[in-house]
């Protein structure tokens, strides 16, 4: 991983994505036990085109450069990397709020464990549901930080399955 975070402080320096940091279970590893994940989920701010639309293109083209080929995942140096808009205000706060930290020695940044949480709740696919349960169990989140989180972005329980484990938010 420590390559591919190389390049993509090296992709922000020159601008052609905004900030980044890493989610999804690859950030989940930072606050608890392991859980199986096939690619580095980078969430990021991307420039706009002309039109004022979104586009992944300079990041693309930048990426080819260097020889990696985009589609939905980015083979970077040997790490499967899944680029995420800040598509919501959630993530665009999360991304905001994401702590400096090092990995074998590069700096990058991680989702706060917080924003990890509502962020899965958002979501809500049963693989992110398991992991608000881990979190709240492992991760040690600031429950007044989350309950406000989810108070900002209007986030609420998820329905539970039939025979799924119940799980609990903090009150809001």
């Amino acid at each position: 991983m420590k390559a591919a975070l190389h390049v993509l402080n090296e992709l922000e320096a020159e601008g052609c994505l905004g900030r980044y940091a890493i989610g999804g279970a690859m950030g989940a590893l930072f606050y608890a036990e392991p859980v199986t994940t096939f690619d580095l989920d980078i969430f990021v701010v991307l420039p706009k085109a002309e039109n004022g639309l979104l586009t992944l293109e300079p990041l693309y083209e930048a990426l080819r450069r260097r020889g990696h080929v985009p589609g939905e995942h980015v083979m970077i140096e040997g790490v499967p990397v899944q680029f995420l808009p800040a598509y919501n205000p959630l993530l665009e706060e999360a991304l905001a709020q994401a702590r400096p930290d090092e990995v074998e020695g590069v700096p990058t940044r991680i989702l706060k464990v917080e924003h990890l949480i509502a962020i899965a709740i958002q979501t809500n696919r049963q693989k992110d549901r398991l992991r608000v349960q881990i979190l709240l169990k492992e991760g040690n989140p600031d429950r007044d930080a989350l309950g406000e989180i989810c108070q900002r972005h209007n986030l609420k329980p998820p329905t539970l399955d039939e025979g799924e484990a119940p799980w609990t938010l903090p009150k809001i």
